[in-house]
């Protein structure tokens, strides 16, 4: 691409970064979209959505991150597929290094999104979507009746074993130690659930299935003894890794490796937001991304109008 100056480079294409996409272009702002993949993200491996508004029966995450890429294309957004190997956030304009040559923009969006912590199993891979879930959310209502896991200990494990036990007609909640890491103020709601179960000291050793999640073996950490839980799906809560490596040192992160930006997008670096899962916030969904992304457009498009007036 020819070397100019941008109004917006969005890093991430999923649904954070298209609809600040489409606020920007829609605002006549000179916008690309960088994405390693295919647009959509995370969401783009989901088959089925059922907890974004306006598909009354659902949508392949794949088709939904498409129609998005193309509502912004529409307006003149450009997508870029490539990898962006290092960003200068603090220059003006930004350079964005990607394998197919620098790039430069006045403002920068962030939407890196953030990847679930996987167990390492072998098997894990192959079983997703087949049994192996890691948002209760966006996937508990396939297992509506149905016995399922939740490994982990922290508060998203327990407010997916909560959720869970709402639909499910069983629920066993697998802690590697012998008390939960969430908040105490979960423990008043778990003790009026009758149908979630704790297995305490025990790790999850293997997934069985046949052609789904048929069952786990859990493992006792202290007597090395093994169980067979039957159960329909296994729902890993044992926390995400944000994509933010190349932002170590320039923009500020959280204890857990998320950019720091409050709900106007805004990082500690003038003409940076961060939108999506990649940044601090209590809820991480498709349409909080969105509503991210349509806020840091309106903030990058402030940020151009100050240096131009």
């Amino acid at each position: 691409m020819e070397q100019k100056i941008l109004d917006v480079i969005i890093i991430g294409g999923g649904p954070g970064g298209y609809t600040a996409a489409l606020y920007s272009a829609r605002a006549n702002l000179k916008t690309l979209v960088i994405e390693k993949l295919s647009a959509g993200g995370q969401m783009a491996t989901t088959s089925q959505v059922d907890n974004y508004p306006g598909f009354e029966e659902g949508v392949d995450g794949y088709e939904l991150g498409e129609k998005m890429r193309q509502g912004a294309e529409r307006f003149g957004v450009e997508s870029l597929f490539t990898e962006v190997e290092s960003v200068d956030l603090n220059a003006q304009p930004k350079v964005i290094h990607t394998s197919e040559g620098d790039l430069l923009a006045r403002t920068v969006i962030l939407a890196t999104g953030a990847n679930p912590r996987e167990m390492g199993l072998e098997e894990e891979q192959k079983l997703k979507g087949r049994g192996v879930a890691y948002c209760a959310t966006c996937d508990g209502m396939f297992y509506r009746n149905k016995t399922v896991v939740v490994v982990g200990g922290g508060n998203t494990a327990v407010a997916d074993a909560l959720f869970l036990s709402k639909i499910c007609n069983k629920v066993y909640l697998v802690h590697r130690r012998d008390q939960l890491r969430a908040s105490k103020s979960y423990l008043s709601a778990l003790k009026q659930s009758l149908n979630i179960e704790f297995i305490w000291n025990a790790k999850v050793k293997e997934i069985l299935y046949d052609q789904k999640v048929t069952g786990v073996v859990v493992e006792d950490t202290e007597s090395g003894d093994n169980i067979k839980v039957a159960c329909d799906g296994v729902f890993v809560a044992i926390g995400r890794i944000p994509n933010t490596d190349m932002f170590k040192g320039q923009t500020d992160l959280d204890s857990g490796g998320y950019i720091v930006a409050d709900e106007t997008t805004r990082t500690n670096l003038p003409g940076v937001f961060a939108v999506g899962d990649v940044r601090t916030k209590p809820l991480r969904q498709i349409v909080t991304a969105t509503a991210d992304g349509a806020v840091a457009s309106k903030f990058a498009e402030e940020y151009i109008d100050m240096f131009s007036e």
